[in-house]
C-alpha cells in the first residue's frame, strides 16, 4: 500500500523539479513563466459560491469539453462557472472560447494546502473532471468537503493503467470517491474497473468529442483558402505533430512532391514551442515555406505552410484533401481524429493511437481511416490517396458516417450530472 501521506511527501520533494521544468519550458514558450502563484492556489477569490467547476488539461481537452460546457451553461445559467487547465495553451483556448463568461485559473499542484486554497476560493457545487485526471489529494479533499465529482468522457489506455504502478491503490481510492465515472467506451470501462472504479457509479456514455459543433461556413472557409493557394493543387495536412514526427512528415512530403510537384503540405505542430523549429526544418530541407503568423497565407509557389497559431485547425482541415493526425508515429497515443472525420476527410494515423483507441478502430473498420505501420509508409500512403479522388470521397463519406452515428454523448453525460446534483 502506498499511503497518501507518502505520496504527498514525494510531491513536495518533486515540486522544485516541477518548477525547474516549468521554467525550462518557459524559455521556449514565455507563458509558462507567468501566473505561478495560481499553481499553488494563490489568486484573488472571485467572490461567488456554488460554482460549476470543469477541469480540462490542455487545448485538446478544452476543445472536447466545449459541447458539454455549453450545455451546462444553458442548463445552469444562474450559477457561476470555473474552468481550470494546466497548460498556457489550454488557458488561451479557454479565454478565446469563453472570455468573461467563466472564471479561469490554473489547477493547483496536488498538494493539500494548494488544493484547499483553490477550493476555498472557487467554492464549487460540482466538479467535472474531463477524461481521466486522477489526483489523489484533490479527489480526497473534494470528498471530505462533500463536493461531488463527475469524471466525464473518461478514458484509460492499457499504457496508462500500467503506468499507475505502485500508486494504483491511491488511484483506486481517488476514483472511488467520484460520484460518477462516464466512460467513453466499454474497453475504457473495463480498464477503469480494473483500476478500482465503483461499478455502481460507472457507465458507458460514449465520447462527447463526437458532439463537436461544425461551423456552417467551414466549407466556404476551406474553398476560400484553396483559391488563395491554387484551387486544383493537391493539399494534405499533418496535424498536431510532435518532435520525432515532423522530419518523417517532411520526408513524406518530398515523396509526394515527386509525384505531384505542385502539392502543398500544411503542417500544424501540437505545441507552440515547436512552431519555429518546424519552420526552420522546412526551410533547411529546401522547401519553399510560409507561416501563418508571418505571411498569413500560403502562396501558389509554397510547398510547405506552417500553421503556427492555435484554434484554427478546423479551417485548415476544411481546405485539405487528406489528413495525417499526429502523436501517432511516436508513443504519444494520437490526437483527435474526429475533427477531420467530421469534415468528411480521409484520415491517416500511425501505429500509436491508444488515446483514441475505440474511435480509431471504428474509423479503420468502417473504411474512413487508414493506419500505417510506421513512418516509412506515410509518403506512399498520402500519395496514393491524393492520386485517387474516388477513394478519398469514399473514405471521407465513411468517416463522416462514423462521426454522425456516435453523436449524443453530451446529452447522456448531462443526464448523469443532473442525477449527481439531485443527490441520486
Amino acid at each position: 500500500m502506498f499511503p497518501r501521506s507518502l505520496y504527498t511527501f514525494v510531491m513536495y520533494l518533486l515540486t522544485p523539479v516541477i518548477l525547474f521544468r516549468l521554467a525550462r519550458r518557459g524559455l521556449h514558450y514565455r507563458s509558462y513563466l507567468g501566473r505561478w502563484r495560481e499553481r499553488f492556489g494563490f489568486f484573488p477569490a472571485p467572490g461567488f459560491r456554488q460554482s460549476i467547476w470543469i477541469h480540462a488539461v490542455s487545448v485538446g481537452e478544452v476543445n472536447a469539453a466545449v459541447p458539454l460546457i455549453e450545455a451546462l451553461m444553458r442548463q445552469y445559467a444562474d450559477l457561476p462557472f470555473v474552468i481550470t487547465t494546466i497548460t498556457p495553451t489550454g488557458s488561451e483556448r479557454v479565454q478565446k472560447l469563453f472570455g468573461g463568461r467563466v472564471f479561469h485559473v490554473y489547477l493547483p499542484y496536488d498538494l493539500p494546502a494548494s488544493v484547499a486554497r483553490f477550493l476555498e476560493r472557487v467554492k464549487p457545487r460540482l466538479g467535472v473532471i474531463m477524461e481521466t485526471e486522477i489526483w489523489p489529494n484533490l479527489f480526497h479533499e473534494c470528498a471530505r468537503r462533500q463536493i461531488p465529482l463527475v469524471v466525464a468522457n473518461a478514458r484509460l489506455s492499457e499504457k496508462s493503467l500500467r503506468g499507475y504502478g505502485p500508486v494504483r491503490p491511491l488511484a483506486r481510492l481517488a476514483i472511488r470517491s467520484a460520484r460518477h465515472v462516464a466512460a467513453q467506451s466499454s474497453a475504457d470501462a473495463r480498464r477503469l474497473l480494473e483500476l478500482g472504479a465503483d461499478p455502481a457509479r460507472l457507465s458507458v456514455l460514449g465520447n462527447i468529442k463526437f458532439d463537436m459543433a461544425v461551423p456552417e461556413d467551414l466549407a466556404g472557409t476551406g474553398r476560400r483558402l484553396r483559391e488563395q493557394w491554387g484551387p486544383h493543387r493537391p493539399v494534405w495536412i499533418a496535424a498536431s505533430t510532435h518532435e520525432g514526427e515532423e522530419l518523417p512528415v517532411l520526408k513524406a512530403h518530398a515523396a509526394v512532391l515527386r509525384r505531384f510537384p505542385d502539392a502543398l503540405l500544411l503542417i500544424a505542430p501540437r505545441h507552440p514551442e515547436r512552431f519555429r523549429p518546424v519552420a526552420l526544418a522546412c526551410r533547411s530541407l529546401g522547401f519553399t515555406t510560409r507561416t501563418r503568423s508571418e505571411d498569413e497565407c500560403a502562396g501558389a509557389a509554397s510547398q510547405c505552410f506552417v500553421v503556427d497559431t492555435l484554434g484554427e485547425l478546423l479551417h485548415y482541415y476544411a481546405a485539405a484533401d487528406v489528413a495525417f493526425v499526429g502523436g501517432s508515429l511516436v508513443p504519444i497515443g494520437g490526437h483527435n481524429v474526429l475533427e477531420p472525420a467530421a469534415l468528411s476527410l480521409p484520415v491517416v494515423v500511425g501505429p500509436n493511437t491508444f488515446n483514441f483507441e475505440a474511435i480509431t478502430a471504428s474509423l479503420v473498420e468502417e473504411g474512413g481511416a487508414a493506419q500505417i505501420a510506421d513512418a516509412d509508409a506515410l509518403g506512399a500512403t498520402i500519395t496514393r490517396y491524393l492520386a485517387d479522388q474516388d477513394s478519398r470521397r469514399r473514405m471521407g463519406a465513411q468517416a463522416r458516417l462514423v462521426f454522425e452515428r456516435e453523436r449524443g454523448a453530451v446529452g447522456r453525460n448531462m443526464a448523469a450530472i443532473e442525477r449527481v446534483l439531485a443527490g441520486e
